[in-house]
C-alpha cells in the first residue's frame, strides 16, 4: 500500500483529539474549549501524531537504553509516563499525579548536540480532569525543513552514531527492508515518513546500504 502522509496526519490528529479530549465532560465548557485550543496549537508545534520513533531520535536517547524501544519508555530514561500521545517532535503524557517524575527524568538527560529535550506542565487538562498534562518537547538545534521534517544534516550524524554503537555488538547486518521502521519511524513509506521527506529518506537508504555492505555489522541477514 502506498504511503499517504496526508491521510496518516489526518487520521492521527482525529485519534489524538478523541483520546485526549473525549473524557473531559466534567470540565466547564470554557475549560474544554481551552484544552481543545491548546491541542490545536500543539499539533502545529509538535508535528503529526506517530506510532514509532526512528532509533536515532533524541526522544529515545535521553539515557542509555537497556533494550531496543520504539517509543519513550522507562528503558530509555523516562519515569511517570501514562496515557501518552506521541508526535514527531515531542509528546503529551497525562499521569495521575503532579507529573514531577516525568519532569525530573527529562532533566537528567545526557546532553547531545542535536537537540534539547524539555518538559513542562500544561495549564490545561488532557485525557482526564484528574490527570496532569505534561509536554515533553524535542528542541532541535538546527531548523527543520519547511515541511516540518528533519533535515539530513541533523539525522545523519545521529544515525551514524547509533550504527557505530550497534556494530560493536552485532553479529549480522539488517537489510533496508528490515530496518525501515527503525530508520524512518512509523508510519512510513519505502523512502519517507512523517519524520523525513523523500530526499532525506533516499539518502538514508543509500548510506545504510553502504554501511551493511562494508561488513561492519557482520554478514547480511536476508530473512524477513
Amino acid at each position: 500500500m502506498a504511503f499517504r502522509a496526508d491521510e496518516e496526519i489526518k487520521d492521527g490528529k482525529a485519534w489524538a483529539e478523541n483520546y485526549l479530549l473525549s473524557r473531559l465532560n466534567d470540565l466547564s465548557t470554557k475549560e474544554q474549549s481551552e484544552s481543545r485550543s491548546v491541542l490545536q496549537d500543539l499539533f502545529i508545534d509538535l508535528g503529526p501524531v506517530i506510532d514509532w520513533y526512528p532509533d536515532w531520535h533524541p526522544l529515545l536517547n535521553i539515557q542509555k537504553k537497556t533494550r531496543q524501544v520504539v517509543a519513550p519508555h522507562a528503558d530509555c530514561g523516562y519515569k511517570g509516563l501514562d496515557h501518552t500521545v506521541f508526535f514527531t517532535h515531542g509528546f503529551i503524557t497525562c499521569p495521575y499525579d503532579d507529573g514531577q517524575k516525568v519532569i525530573d527524568s527529562v532533566r537528567k538527560q545526557i546532553p547531545n548536540d542535536a537537540a534539547l529535550i524539555t518538559a513542562e506542565r500544561l495549564a490545561v487538562k488532557f485525557y482526564s480532569s484528574q490527570a496532569t498534562a505534561v509536554l515533553v518537547k524535542c528542541e532541535w538545534s538546527k531548523p527543520l525543513y519547511d515541511d516540518g521534517t528533519i533535515p539530513l544534516s541533523t539525522a545523519m550524524p545521529l544515525i551514524l552514531e547509533k550504527a557505530v554503537d550497534a556494530s560493536k555488538i552485532s553479529t549480522f547486518a539488517e537489510t533496508w527492508d528490515n530496518m525501515l521502521p527503525h530508520l524512518l519511524g512509523k508510519p512510513h513509506g519505502r523512502r519517507s515518513s512523517l519524520f523525513v521527506n523523500q530526499e532525506t529518506g533516499q539518502a538514508i537508504k543509500k548510506t545504510w546500504e553502504l554501511l551493511i555492505n562494508s561488513g561492519m555489522f557482520g554478514p547480511i541477514n536476508t530473512r524477513k
